[in-house]
């Protein structure tokens, strides 16, 4: 399994894509410090550059473009034969797939988040970011991970769920934030440092036990779903 995440993690950095990793952490951080050098009241940009920004873009982007890069790429151009030929069992290359990608994701959002929570209000705020956002990374990159397995165009699934299920519906239907992992990221954030800037729609259990579910549900999917690819990389 080590072997599988070491060419997994390999392959994910010796693309093009991890150079989309960049932009986002650095705006959010940019933003960050440019507010706090011009003396900006956290009360006025804290709100829309953590949550609009770094929670409701940063973190979900970041887990896309490494959730459905991890194994998608190889999907797409029939390289996983030569993994599926290996005596893994399917569940050990799901799960160093998918350990990659939560490390690599939560590495990239949880650094600027902390620094943005930490110029914002203080080290707390920064280090509940920092988890909510590590949690966070578990869930959207085991959703992000099963539509690579679903479909072949995970990336656009992926930017709807962001986009218009919590984006859009999530701030207008209150039923739609119990399916919401951005929901569950603020509220564990705000559970671990309460302060103004936050402001969580679900509660804490609700928000733990969904992001479990989430994790474990869509693992098990990706497990089931890799082991009905046959050895021309297609589904039977």
């Amino acid at each position: 399994m080590s072997t599988v995440a070491w060419i997994t993690a390999r392959g994910l950095f010796g693309r093009r894509r991890a150079l989309l990793l960049l932009p986002l952490p650095l705006l959010l951080v940019g933003l960050a410090a440019l507010c706090r050098a011009y003396d900006v009241r956290p009360s006025d940009w804290g709100t829309p550059v953590i949550v609009g920004l770094g929670l409701a873009v940063v973190l979900p982007v970041v887990s896309l473009i490494v959730g459905t890069g991890v194994l998608g790429s190889e999907i797409d151009d029939g390289t996983i034969v030569h993994i599926l030929t290996k005596p893994l069992p399917r569940r050990d290359i799901i799960l160093a797939k998918l350990g990659v990608a939560v490390v690599v994701s939560a590495l990239t959002a949880a650094v600027p988040l902390f620094v943005a929570g930490l110029l914002a209000d203080s080290a707390q705020l920064g280090a509940g970011l920092a988890v909510a956002a590590a949690v966070g990374a578990v869930a959207y990159s085991a959703l992000f991970l099963l539509l690579s397995l679903l479909t072949r165009r995970p990336v656009l699934l992926g930017l709807v769920y962001i986009l218009v299920w919590e984006g859009l519906l999530g701030q207008f239907v209150s039923g739609t934030r119990v399916l919401s992992i951005q929901q569950y990221v603020i509220t564990i954030a705000d559970k671990i440092s309460p302060t103004g800037l936050l402001e969580s729609k679900v509660s804490l259990t609700v928000a733990v036990v969904m992001a479990v579910i989430f994790a474990l549900g869509c693992a098990l999917a990706a497990v089931d779903r890799l082991r009905s690819f046959s050895m021309a990389g297609e589904t039977s």
